[in-house]
């Protein structure tokens, strides 16, 4: 039997767990644990730190008569009842787990946990830990020795992510339990017991930052290094329809390019990387995301975007005739949009549509088959890998579809 147990000890575990542990022969666990079961007759084992040797414990317990490993609230979550079903087998046990401290630390705030990014911070590298947190709404951490609630704070906000409400719960289920809120800035200064759940919570209509972390790629950079909108992630093209994109555009060194519904322009930035002898026209009717081309861009070192704050398609008269046009927004009139944009188009131009809806897709399929002729069509659907709870899973990116026309000659429009 593998079971858990809170920090409040025999007090708080159920009438059947009571009863588990006060019939045991032997009771195996880690010395904080076993200090809180004293009263109990069966013989007490302290498990060993390093994993291979604990292991050899628990195969030696079994050949008790009634042996109970004890675990730290839900043993399957962060804790040893998986390691020991992995490598012993799940015939083995029975597992039956108590409240977990990331359970209660959530209920404590008042927040739900099931889309929250949880990891455990011990042994893992800083780096892909805040990477993950600076795009997260909401953040559940299992504190180190080494990365405490202030030490994280302190490593967010060295990267300019300040955009989250902290609360640090500390001995969860004990007397002596407490809850602080905080502001990354304020929780970089205090102390806590070691004992504690960090969780951060995204303030309102926030924008991610952009990712420092490595040097940008010519095309395709994921998705987090470019600062969005929250809670509107979708004004970014995600990275492998970007790349997809950007190749039938056939951008050149010296080209111009339209980019239509830019939202954080993520298309135009990569395409200014790509025609950096050349302009990339970012048009977007929201002037909060102006401002977020033009972050963009900075952090890109890309000049030669410039964004263009209007509506297609009335703001197009006013621009020069493009080599490549990318339509990522369309909004009400996507017929009009498409068309006057094809119109303008250089001879031996590219125009790439973007659509996420069958409805969508139908009726740009049919506007570009009466300009163009021949269309090329995808419907672009991934699946990224991902690492949750120390495990490899993978997460689906909304299918989309793309499509792609080039102009013949000027004959031909």
């Amino acid at each position: 039997m593998i079971l858990g147990i809170g920090d409040e000890g025999l007090g708080g575990l159920t009438d059947r767990a009571r009863q588990i542990l006060a019939d045991s022969d032997l009771i195996v666990g880690t010395a904080p644990i076993l200090a809180l079961l004293e009263s109990l007759p069966g013989r007490k084992v302290v498990l060993e730190p390093e994993m291979s040797r604990a292991l050899e414990q628990v195969k030696e317990s079994l050949r008790a008569r009634q042996p109970v490993l004890v675990s730290s609230g839900d043993p399957l979550f962060y804790g040893v009842a998986r390691y020991l079903c992995d490598r012993l087998g799940k015939d083995c046990f029975e597992i039956l787990p108590h409240v977990s401290s990331m359970q209660l630390a959530f209920a404590r705030v008042k927040e739900s946990w099931e889309d929250a990014y949880l990891t455990n911070l011990a042994g893992r590298p800083i780096e892909a830990v805040l990477d993950r947190i600076r795009t997260a709404e909401k953040v559940g951490l299992f504190s180190s020795d080494e990365l405490t609630p202030p030490r994280v704070a302190r490593e967010l906000l060295l990267r300019g992510i300040d955009y989250f409400r902290a609360y640090v719960c500390e001995n969860l289920g004990s007397p002596d339990e407490r809850v602080t809120q905080a502001e990354l800035a304020d929780l970089a200064t205090m102390e806590f017991n070691a004992l504690n759940v960090l969780i951060l919570v995204r303030q309102p209509n926030r924008p991610d930052r952009a990712s420092r972390a490595s040097r940008h790629r010519l095309f395709g950079n994921p998705d987090e290094a470019f600062a969005q909108t929250k809670p509107r992630r979708c004004l970014v093209t995600q990275a492998e329809v970007r790349a997809v994109a950007l190749a039938q555009l056939d951008i050149r060194a010296t080209s111009t390019v339209w980019d239509i519904g830019a939202g954080s322009g993520s298309v135009s930035i990569e395409a200014a990387q790509l025609a950096y002898l050349g302009m990339v026209y970012a048009i977007e009717p929201e002037p909060a995301d102006i401002a977020l081309i033009q972050a963009n861009a900075e952090s890109f070192g890309v000049p030669n975007v410039r964004p263009v704050l209007g509506r297609a398609p009335e703001v197009l008269a006013s621009l020069p005739e493009p080599d490549a046009v990318f339509v990522g927004g369309t909004g009400r009139q996507p017929d009009h949009v498409i068309t006057a944009a094809y119109h303008r188009l250089c001879p031996g131009g590219s125009l790439a549509v973007n659509v996420a809806t069958i409805e969508g897709l139908a009726s740009a399929y049919q506007i570009l088959k009466g300009l163009a002729g021949g269309v090329r069509v995808w419907n672009l659907g991934v699946w990224r890998g991902i690492e949750q709870m120390e495990r490899l899973r993978f997460e689906a990116v909304p299918p989309t579809f793309l499509l792609a026309v080039n102009k013949q000659d000027q004959g031909d429009d």
